[in-house]
This record gives C-alpha cells, sequence and structure tokens, in this order.
C-alpha cells in the first residue's frame, strides 16, 4: 500500500497529499526509519508503492492549484483530471515536475534507506488515455502509439 501522507482515509493512500512524508496514520517518520532499519537487520528489503501518476485533486491540502492555477504540477483542464479516481494528473513535459517527483524519490532513498520503489498507476503514467475507458487484449499494437 502507498506510504505517503494523504487526506481522504478510503484511498488506501493514492490521493497523495504530502509526498514527502510517511501517512501520519502509520507513526511518526522516526518510527518508519526505525522500521525500515529493523527490516534490514534481519535482511528485509524495504519497497514502498509510490503514487507519480496523480495527486490529490484537494485544493486545501494538496499540490493541485499550488500556485492559484489548475496547471501548476498538471495539464491544464480536463487533461489534467482524471475523472475515474478524481484526482489531478500529472503533466511530465514540466522539467518542474519531473524535478519534484525525482526530489521525491531521493528523498525516500536518502532520508528512509529505503531499497525499492513499485510505481501505482503506470498506465496512467505511459499513456495519454491514461487507461480510461480502455482495454487491453494482449495485442502488442494496443500498448504502442500516444
Amino acid at each position: 500500500m502507498a506510504i505517503q501522507e494523504h487526506s481522504y482515509y478510503a484511498s488506501f493512500g493514492y490521493h497523495v497529499t504530502g509526498f514527502f512524508g510517511v501517512a501520519s496514520r502509520s507513526g511518526t517518520p522516526d518510527d518508519f526509519k526505525y522500521l525500515v532499519n529493523k527490516a534490514h537487520s534481519i535482511g528485509l528489503r524495504i519497497v514502498i508503492d509510490l503514487v507519480h501518476s496523480h495527486a490529490s485533486n484537494n485544493v486545501n491540502d494538496g499540490i493541485n492549484m499550488f500556485d492559484g492555477t489548475d496547471h501548476s504540477f498538471s495539464h491544464a483542464g480536463a487533461r489534467g483530471y482524471h475523472s475515474g479516481w478524481d484526482s489531478m494528473l500529472f503533466d511530465y513535459s514540466k522539467y518542474e515536475v519531473k524535478r519534484f517527483l525525482l526530489a521525491n524519490l531521493a528523498w525516500f532513498l536518502e532520508e528512509y534507506n529505503i531499497d525499492g520503489f513499485r510505481f501505482d498507476a503506470v498506465t496512467s503514467i505511459l499513456y495519454n488515455h491514461h487507461g480510461i475507458g480502455v482495454g487491453f487484449s494482449g495485442n502488442y499494437k494496443e500498448y504502442f502509439g500516444l
């Protein structure tokens, strides 16, 4: 499950509002560091689930409309919104967005000594249609192109 801070409990952590912290529901940052260190001491590796495809649409405590526009981190208008998840979609063509997400990876590697990542909603990262209303049958032509 996702561990980043989120405001909507029913999202199970996938409507991220705080990209640089573990969810307060899971304890303090020091508690999480202790867990990682304890796991490492018995030979376990820690892979965390990160959400870098979308973020909370909540304008009160998330990054949506951070600068007063609907496109600081996302595309403007409907292209920056995932209707199935009620969330903001990142615009990876923006230098600042790429740096923000890469800094987020570095933070978890350096601050928490994480060993790896699983990325949620990769379909939404790879495809312009974000997987909305699209099914994949296994035909390779469906996987390539826009």
